[in-house]
Parts: C-alpha cells; structure tokens; sequence
C-alpha cells in the first residue's frame, strides 16, 4: 500500500457520485477538502463514522471544507446509504478504484483472523491547491469530526 503523506500532491482523480454525477479533484481548487475512505456503505462502523461527519457539517463548512465520502460501493448502494441516513455531502462510488488507488488506501487487512485486500478506513485533509495537509489513519467513527478539525 503506498498511501498519499502529509506534503504529497493528489493525483487528479474522476469518479461518479451516488447520483451519476462525475467528480473530479479538480473541482476542488482553491477549497479545502476532506475526503474520507470507509470499506463499506451501510456497515455499522462506517455509518457512525459518516453520520458523525454529518451531525457536524455545518461546522466543517464553516470551517471552509468540502467534504467527499470513498468506498468501491455501487451507485445504487451509496443512495441508499445517502437516503438512509440523510447525508448532505456527495458519496463516491468508486467502482473502478481511480480515487482509491490515487490515495493508496488498498492493501492487506485482518479481520476475525482472515487476510483480504480491502479499503483502509483513513481520511485526508486537503488544500486548496491539491496537497495533503493531514493523514488521519486512526480514525476514531464517533469523534471523526474532532479529529478532522484538531
């Protein structure tokens, strides 16, 4: 896994939010932008993890920041999530792994003593003009909002 650090520039990425719509990074230039990886929409970490994101997204906006939520989960599948929990921010399905191999967030995983390739749950904080201020790869779900602003 050769995650982005603190000081690397993003690679320009392209992927489709829950509507269809595309994104690029691009959009982003001159903002201030989060962009948070979970390994799976509707799963109960990953969901406290996004509704904390949510319940304080005001305070993120206020702050200047956009916020974009990562996983390889259908179109389909992101709107439910979306829908489910009301979230007011865009959620990438990123099908094709153009935004997840940009940051590096693939590799090897343990879980309940099996080995698999999966989505690291980190979260990256990045500038205006497209370089990663801060690497959060401890994320703590119920507190991520706190974590993303200290």
């Amino acid at each position: 896994m050769n995650t982005l650090r603190v000081g690397d520039k993003v690679p320009e990425f392209s992927a489709k939010d829950q509507d269809g719509n595309v994104v690029n990074l691009s959009d982003f230039n001159g903002k201030k932008l989060v962009v948070f990886f979970y390994p799976r929409a509707n799963t109960p970490t990953c969901t406290v993890e996004a509704c904390n994101i949510r319940d304080h997204y005001a305070e993120l906006k206020e702050k200047g920041y956009e916020i974009l939520g990562v996983s390889e989960d259908t179109e389909r599948k992101q709107t439910n999530f979306r829908n489910k929990f009301n979230f007011p921010y865009p959620l990438l399905a990123d099908t094709e792994h153009s935004v997840i191999d940009a940051f590096g967030v693939w590799g090897s995983k343990k879980f309940m003593g099996r080995t698999f390739d999966g989505i690291h749950r980190i979260t990256f904080v990045v500038d205006g003009n497209g370089t990663v201020e801060k690497v959060i790869d401890k994320v703590k779900a119920k507190n991520h909002t706190a974590q993303i602003l200290e």
